[in-house]
């Protein structure tokens, strides 16, 4: 989402960094450099004025400690504007509280409010492991019905819905009466949204606040959508008791500033980002993170909490096992770690959490291995016999073309796989001995955080 932005600020800071002292002239040509990098990242203009403001006012007598460089000073500066400006704070969100707790998404028609709603559920059945209901009151969209309640199945949520109910409020009363029947701890109400504002939706959706009585009450909003999202963000907060903002869509086109501008306009906190199309594509929003990950910093406990979520424990220590006594790291190991790789988003993703140098491009990294390609190679891997993944170096020529004819690609992916097989080999061999951090070292552009050395 913010990739645009990040690589802007990057390039200003590291500039500014260069420089042996803070002169007038290079805090005013680095401000102006922050706020077009705003501007570009479709900021609305009072929030840009008042960020450069602040910084500003910050910069002027700035006494420079003698453990930072005058440009670690502004980028620290920078840094601490950007937490403020996204909320200080994550979100304290309270599951501790009567059954059931009511959440209810609003929001524009395409925000994806029924996507985020099964997210939602997914998290808190996985996550706090909670007994989660689902329901929809979009009654002019009968698909929308139909997805949530098809979403729900896969994730193992309770869905109500009853097709002979045609008044959203009394499917919410059917729903919360349901809920205590099925002893449900978390009810989230997926509800009806419009192409654009009106009176009409504005007067039901207050109608349906008044009946469903959330606790939570989230404004979903399309992280693409840019300052087309700022009047809905104002009507929908001057209407209902909003208590956060959901943003979704962030791994598409988006640049970013409806991140910066709803959070302002709404006075509400940022809660939630939506990462994917995936039902594991949610995040807890943490200011201070986002904040790092916008300045390149990295963001690497979102990566260990999200890699703690989406990969399976037992492989990985059976695999810390097996290379412990000493035994070799084969292609049913590696078909492991692709499959893994994939449940977080590929390497491209990974590697947008790690703090980088700018020589490393996340998406050229996600290029060479995003999810499409991971499947190519573990219907290589499909390919093989038994003893083939065993004893990868028994693979010559013709079982190259053999492999290459029965997975329906060519010998050439045949060719890389296995040369990605031979450096994961090496690096696995590093790990076995004890020397992880040393080997994360040999990997060019890796800057580890203090502490880490």
């Amino acid at each position: 989402m913010f990739n645009n932005l990040t690589d802007r600020l990057t390039s200003v800071l590291r500039s500014i960094k260069g420089s042996g002292r803070l002169t007038e002239a290079n805090i005013k040509d680095t401000l102006r450099q922050v706020r077009l990098a705003l501007i570009e990242a479709d900021v609305s203009l009072p929030i840009v004025k008042e960020f450069i403001a602040n910084i500003n006012e910050k910069v002027i007598g700035i006494e420079v400690k003698k453990s930072l460089t005058p440009g670690q000073a502004l980028t620290k500066i920078i840094h601490a504007e950007l937490i403020e400006l996204l909320g200080k704070e994550t979100y304290s969100f309270n599951l501790n509280r009567s059954s059931p707790v009511i959440i209810m998404l609003v929001g524009l028609q395409g925000s994806g409010k029924t996507t985020t709603a099964a997210k939602l559920a997914n998290q808190f059945i996985k996550r706090d492991k909670k007994r989660v209901l689902l329901t929809s009151v979009d009654i002019h969209r009968p698909a929308a019905i139909d997805q949530l309640k098809k979403l729900s199945s896969d994730i193992q949520a309770d869905f109500f819905s009853d097709s002979n109910i045609k008044d959203p409020n009394e499917i919410i009363r059917s729903a919360k009466s349901f809920s205590e029947k099925v002893q449900s701890e978390i009810l989230i109400i997926d509800t009806a949204g419009r192409t654009h504002l009106d009176e009409k939706m504005m007067s039901e959706i207050v109608e349906i606040d008044q009946v469903a009585v959330p606790h939570e009450t989230f404004f979903v909003v399309d992280s693409m959508a840019g300052q087309d999202a700022i009047n809905p963000a104002k009507a929908f907060s001057e209407k209902l008791s909003l208590t956060g903002v959901i943003l979704s869509k962030t791994d598409g086109d988006a640049r970013g500033g409806v991140a910066l501008s709803v959070r302002k306009i709404t006075g509400k906190p940022l809660c939630f980002i939506g990462t994917g199309e995936k039902v594991d594509d949610i995040e807890i929003f943490h200011p201070d993170r986002m904040a790092s990950r916008i300045l390149g910093m990295g963001d690497v406990l979102s990566l260990v909490e999200e890699i703690q979520l989406k990969t399976n424990n037992e492989q990985s220590e059976k695999l810390a096992k097996k290379l412990k006594k000493g035994r070799r790291f084969d292609l049913y190991d590696l078909k492991d770690q692709l499959q893994q790789m994939n449940k977080i988003g590929g390497m491209g993703e990974l590697f947008k959490k790690l703090p980088m140098s700018n020589k490393i491009n996340p998406s050229a990294i996600n290029d060479q291995l995003n999810e499409k390609q991971i499947k190519h190679q573990i219907a290589i891997i499909d390919s093989m016999t038994s003893s083939e993944r065993r004893f990868p170096k028994t693979i010559n020529g013709s079982r190259k073309r053999r492999i290459a004819r029965g997975s329906g690609l060519e010998v050439q992916d045949v060719n890389k796989l296995m040369k990605q097989y031979i450096q994961m080999e090496k690096m696995m061999k590093k790990m076995s001995g004890g020397k992880m951090k040393k080997m994360m070292r040999s990997i060019p552009g890796m800057n580890f955080p203090p502490g880490m050395h």
